[in-house]
């Protein structure tokens, strides 16, 4: 037993030394100002991963006009109801720009946001729409078809029935300081043969490239040329969306892109998580009540999905 004496005391030395290292580095530590990392705490992350997910209901409108209502037109009296439901039910309205901060810096979005867009470029959207928005606060984002606002809008311009918007119409609406604008194809808004601006079954991927890439590059610059702005929101024309498209959509700086499937997004600090957004279109002949109800329910499903996929990350 005497021989093992000096080892046990060198032990006992050694461990009474490393306590004091240990100590003497915590309150260095403190001095500075820092903290020794602990094991992560899995509530935190969760935490932090919830407060980096949204769920965002987007609507889809097109013609906002008097007389008979369908599936792609709803009068004034329409669109203001549903304002009025929206605005009575806590949701505020936010632009795409909101949500790409929220994506890329964590910037703060209202408790309920909701985005409203409008499809094809109408008049009625300067007209009927742009009023209505200002009455409640709200704003939106139109999504324009090059050849429209370039040909048809000159050719019969200013009819709120069936017009499109011009220049002038579109920095009207810029000046309001309301509304972003969204590229919805320069030629490409036809459901045949290629189904907007999917690709065709004949084309190599090179070559669809090459003639999206036309075609989408040339209303950025005649939109950067004549507004000076430049579009970060796509919308596929009837919600076509295809995925060898987004290598150009990337490429020429898109940020959003918007689709007709319906269902709600949840948004997060992934970039991946803005495109391929779904869309709610508003269909005319019901009420603010009836259309809404399914998006609602939508909405509480998404949240009761994302509550659980952080209860899950919590229990692993």
């Amino acid at each position: 037993m005497k021989q093992n004496q000096p080892s046990f005391r060198r032990f006992l030395r050694l461990l009474i030394i490393d306590g004091i290292c240990i100590l003497l580095l915590r309150l260095l530590m403190g001095i500075m100002g820092c903290s020794i990392p602990e094991a992560p705490n899995q509530a935190a992350n969760a935490d932090v991963k919830a407060s980096q997910s949204v769920v965002l209901p987007i609507v889809m409108y097109h013609s906002i006009r008097t007389g008979p209502e369908s599936d792609y037109a709803i009068t004034p009296e329409t669109l203001e109801s549903d304002l009025q439901y929206l605005k009575a039910h806590g949701y505020q309205s936010v632009s795409p720009e909101e949500i790409i901060a929220y994506v890329q810096t964590n910037a703060a979005l209202p408790e309920h946001p909701i985005l409203l867009t409008f499809d094809d470029g109408f008049y009625n959207n300067l007209s009927y729409a742009l009023p209505l928005l200002e009455r409640y606060d709200m704003c939106a984002t139109i999504n324009v078809v090059g050849t429209f606002t370039q040909y048809n809008a000159v050719q019969d311009s200013h009819i709120p029935a069936y017009s499109y918007l011009t220049v002038d119409d579109l920095s009207e609406l810029l000046a309001s300081r309301r509304i972003t604008l969204g590229n919805h194809t320069n030629a490409m808004h036809h459901q045949s043969p290629r189904q907007g601006c999917r690709i065709l079954p004949e084309e190599t991927e090179s070559l669809y490239h090459d003639r999206l890439y036309a075609d989408l590059s040339y209303l950025q610059a005649f939109l950067t040329q004549q507004l000076h702005i430049t579009p970060i929101v796509f919308a596929y024309p009837y919600g076509f969306d295809c995925q060898e498209s987004i290598p150009v959509l990337k490429e020429l700086g898109f940020l959003m892109t918007l689709t007709c499937y319906e269902y709600c997004n949840i948004i997060t600090s992934d970039s991946d998580s803005l495109y391929g957004l779904g869309r709610y279109n508003r269909a005319g002949n019901q009420s603010s009540a009836a259309f809404f109800a399914k998006i609602l329910q939508d909405i509480e499903n998404s949240r009761i999905q994302t509550d659980t996929a952080i209860d899950m990350e919590l229990s692993v």
